[in-house]
């Protein structure tokens, strides 16, 4: 069985993987847009057999070579800490979540890898066609890791598509559809890969803005701004639409962390979207924090429409999804909690009737076990087993909220931008535009920020779980000591931190350099 383990350690292991993922996150975004907005440049330079274009794709994947090498190795360290950091948590669920990361290196990682070869190396020695076919599969192939990353991910915060087995208390995938399939992977796929396709197409804006405002590489630039304004645009408009779907998937199967982005504590019909607003400080009542906002600008029904599609349905507050509401159907975290004990104290009995030699008994449990009834009532609530107090499945409200509305925030500004960049192309008048050359240059570190926002809002919004309802980040914890994730923290947060150096200033010495004459 899972035991519990000191605060401590989790902490520093929850410390040790957000390190992890939020530098590997700083590379990923990038790899994602660049290499389609790569595609349409080269797709432009065998349509028109222009040598300007060949530049201008060839400068752009210099800079994508740069950021997907550095970002493959932060990468493999992320996988590896679930064995070191998380060895419950992959013993518990390794069949399940195994599969999808298996896939991925197996299938999507070795097509990306062997292609990419072909897409830096054969300028001159394969055809123009060829060459475009693998910058092509390189840019499938990295959403195709995406993919099956974000599903293994997805599982994580809805938990469908398994059994689990009492001989060897773990969980088992009894439905691969279910799994590729769940709403929340579907959702986080597009919402997630086209995020990264709105932050390259501002990384490329970014810097046209900055050739423009140095008064170099003209042509290069305004051709450059006009394929990632575009794609950008379009992208934009595709995150919008994938976080409407992701908020209705939330609001059903995360309500918690729902109620969390909003800081809804009663639960209310016509439930208004904040557009602008602060969260005061609040009483601490049952182990959680219960804050009140200071102030709102809000649209009414704009939540209930976006959570049930009707501005007059009722949206659950964090108090009723602790306390219950029996008007609503709602169970109270306490119960939870008791069926959450129900179905652990079962196991236990289970193993104590095999050590027995109870083979009826044993049967009788094992059977409950793979009951639809048990599965639904009792073991889905089976990590609540774990949780001390009601208080304690709310997350940090404050974090969740501000980093949602900020994210938000900057989404739009960026579909602005784009907008403007192509308007000023189509006017003729982008160079001159100094000011909107200023915010296009200066946006490339507020995508980087909404990325990482988005990240904090996804993990953050759902704890204290590492799956849903299933198991607690403190059950999922590797019993090693604290000091060595101390260690490995401090260890990890240099070289990641001389990786990002590296990356930005070789990809600074390149970008002062600009593009290069093709025979050079």
């Amino acid at each position: 069985m899972i035991e519990n383990i000191e605060l401590g350690l989790v902490d520093w292991s929850r410390a040790q993987f957000a390190l992890t993922a939020m530098y590997h996150w700083l590379f990923v975004p990038l790899t994602l847009g660049l290499s389609f907005i790569l595609v349409i440049m080269e797709t432009m330079y065998v349509r028109t057999g222009s040598d300007e274009w060949k530049k201008i794709t060839k400068f752009w994947m210099k800079l994508f070579g740069i950021n997907f090498a550095i970002g493959v190795s932060t990468g493999l360290i992320l996988e590896f800490e679930f064995g070191t950091n998380w060895s419950k948590y992959s013993w518990f669920v390794g069949d399940i979540f195994g599969a999808p990361l298996a896939i991925e290196g197996l299938f999507a990682f070795f097509m990306e890898s062997t292609f990419i070869a072909v897409m830096f190396f054969g300028w001159d020695r394969v055809s123009k066609r060829f060459h475009l076919v693998s910058t092509w599969l390189v840019a499938i192939g990295a959403s195709l890791s995406a993919l099956w990353i974000l599903v293994a991910n997805a599982w994580m915060n809805n938990p469908v598509g398994m059994v689990f087995n009492p001989d060897t208390a773990r969980n088992e995938m009894d439905s691969f559809r279910d799994v590729i399939l769940n709403p929340v992977a579907v959702d986080k796929f597009f919402h997630t890969v086209t995020s990264g396709f709105v932050l390259a197409s501002l990384f490329v804006i970014g810097l046209s803005a900055w050739y423009l405002l140095k008064g170099r590489e003209r042509e290069m630039a305004l051709k450059s701004t006009k394929i990632a304004a575009i794609f950008g645009f379009v992208s934009s408009i595709v995150v919008i639409m994938t976080g409407d779907t992701t908020a209705r998937t939330l609001a059903r199967v995360q309500p918690v962390k729902f109620a969390a982005m909003e800081a809804l504590y009663d639960g209310t019909t016509n439930a208004g979207l904040i557009i602008l607003g602060a969260i005061g400080n609040g009483e601490e009542i049952d182990g959680f924090e219960q804050k009140e906002m200071l102030f709102k600008l809000e649209v009414p029904g704009l939540l209930s429409t976006m959570a049930r599609g009707d501005k007059d349905a009722w949206i659950p507050g964090i108090r009723d999804l602790v306390y219950g509401n029996d008007e609503y159907g709602l169970m109270s975290v306490a119960e939870k909690m008791e069926r959450g004990v129900v179905a652990r104290n079962l196991l236990m009995q289970y193993r104590q009737s095999q050590e027995e030699g109870n083979s009826i008994a044993a049967d009788e449990i094992k059977e409950r076990f793979y009951s639809d009834e048990f599965r639904e009532e009792y073991f889905r609530y089976f990590g609540y087993s774990w949780i001390e107090s009601p208080g304690d499945v709310v997350p940090n409200v404050s974090i969740v909220f501000y980093s949602f509305h900020l994210m938000v925030g900057l989404g739009f500004l960026f579909l602005l931008i784009q907008a403007l960049s192509w308007f000023f192309i189509f006017r003729g008048t982008l160079a001159e535009k100094r000011w909107f050359l200023w915010l296009s240059l200066l946006s490339i570190p507020l995508a980087y920020l909404a990325s990482q926002l988005g990240w904090i809002v996804a993990e953050m919004g759902r704890q204290p779980w590492i799956i849903q309802d299933i198991m607690p980040v403190t059950a999922a914890v590797s019993h090693i000591s604290t000091s060595a994730v101390q260690t490995t923290f401090w260890m990890f947060a240099l070289l990641f931190t001389a990786l990002l150096i590296a990356e930005v200033s070789i990809m600074r010495r390149q970008i002062l350099n600009g593009p290069k004459i093709e025979e050079e």
